[in-house]
């Protein structure tokens, strides 16, 4: 399963291509895929959401689980499926980010990757900022009620 941790900030050049963080290229290398899933994020404004192909594929699970005719299919499987976009790794391990994403991200010289465990997102470095002020705020009010789920020595929750 893949871990992405940290924050890095790479330039990306006139082509839209960037590189992508090392400690993330490792964990987005798999037989069937060696690259990254990005697409514009649904729910924060401005941030390219991005994966490994096999998340993408739980995605797209979940989404097939709802009933095919429903609002709620149809609107996450054009939020994200009908957006997402396969970037292969180049021999550099960069990914060439198409204008719909760096629009939407209004990323122009410089990009920011930022991890989240299962997944990471890509900023332009100033909008980045900012949300995780706002990000980093509200999570002082939420840290109260946070609880970690303990696990027995099988790895099973408790």
């Amino acid at each position: 399963m893949a871990l992405f941790l940290s924050r890095f900030d790479n330039k990306v050049d006139g082509k839209g291509r960037v590189s992508v963080p090392a400690s993330f290229r490792a964990d987005l290398t798999s037989d069937t895929f060696a690259g990254v899933v990005a697409f514009p994020s649904p729910n924060t404004n401005g941030a390219v959401d991005a994966c490994d192909i096999d998340r993408i594929r739980q995605l797209s699970d979940g989404i097939d689980s709802l009933n095919p005719f429903s609002d709620d299919y149809g609107d996450l499987a054009t939020a994200i499926l009908t957006k997402s976009h396969r970037l292969p790794f180049d021999t550099a391990g960069r990914i060439l980010l198409p204008e719909p994403l760096l629009a939407h991200a209004g990323i122009t010289t410089m990009a920011t990757f930022a991890g989240r465990g299962g997944t990471f997102q890509i900023w332009a470095p100033g909008a980045y900022e900012a949300y995780e002020v706002e990000a980093t705020e509200r999570a002082r009010d939420q840290a109260a009620q946070f609880e970690l789920q303990r696990r027995d020595s099988t790895g099973a929750g408790t």
